[in-house]
């Protein structure tokens, strides 16, 4: 088994609209290399899930994408990938800020307290019964301390902690951290991911505010199914079973 997958070929670039964008024309393109990570020192229309946009400073922060193919997984199990990225931010974050609470906010945002430091967008290319592709979109806010569109909730590091960060020592930690997670998917130890997943939920383990489709409910989290679906409990003791668009959490 190799030793290393994330970011052993690199393509730099100055100023691109998305990374992941450019990722997927690359691939109609070409065989691409797994592990072909392409990073842009900025990205000018990068976005994030539901279509927000993902405001990052020039040359501040980490935005990249990276291409894997995991034609190990079953297209049906792809929220897996959801799952296993979302760790490997985690890890990285966590080592970066003890003693801080850092989460996971579903499907794939990174949260320090309640604050968003890194968001994910996944690309899946599935032919038939088969994973052709998968591009992750990657934005973490490292050195960045303002920021000035309409995100309710941004923060980075830097903000965190004060220091100044090196961006290429993040990126080769965070590599390392994306290695570790997609060798534990790629042997079948899904069970290990899907509990962790679990376990860092954003307001995990009691009841807060949600707007399910347009309306307040209190409710708390219960699990997940299958395909991602976040299980809910609601106060009144009613369940609901949410996709992506059904929910929003009130922060």
């Amino acid at each position: 088994m190799k030793t290393q997958i994330a970011g052993t070929h690199l393509i730099r670039l100055d100023k691109i609209n998305s990374t992941n964008l450019y990722a997927l024309e690359l691939l109609q393109k070409k065989e691409i290399h797994e592990g072909t990570l392409i990073i842009a020192r900025e990205q000018f229309s990068g976005r994030g899930q539901s279509k927000n946009r993902w405001e990052s400073e020039p040359g501040q922060n980490l935005t990249f994408s990276i291409i894997l193919h995991p034609a190990f997984l079953l297209p049906e199990k792809q929220f897996q990938l959801n799952k296993f990225i979302s760790l490997a931010l985690f890890d990285f974050v966590s080592e970066l800020i003890p003693g801080q609470k850092v989460t996971i906010k579903w499907t794939n945002d990174i949260y320090i307290n309640d604050k968003k430091v890194a968001g994910i967008l996944i690309n899946n290319v599935i032919q038939g019964n088969s994973f052709l592709h998968s591009v992750i979109g990657i934005g973490l806010n490292i050195n960045q301390t303002q920021f000035t569109s309409d995100a309710p909730n941004p923060v980075s590091l830097k903000m965190i902690t004060g220091k100044n960060y090196d961006l290429e020592e993040c990126l080769n930690a965070l590599c390392r951290c994306i290695d570790k997670r997609y060798f534990q998917l790629m042997s079948g130890k899904t069970e290990n991911i899907d509990n962790e997943y679990f376990t860092h939920q954003y307001r995990l383990g009691y009841f807060c505010p949600f707007l399910y489709k347009g309306e307040k409910v209190i409710a708390k989290i219960t699990d997940f199914d299958s395909f991602g679906r976040l299980l809910l409990v609601m106060e009144n003791g009613g369940r609901l079973s949410c996709d992506q668009q059904d929910l929003r959490y009130v922060i």
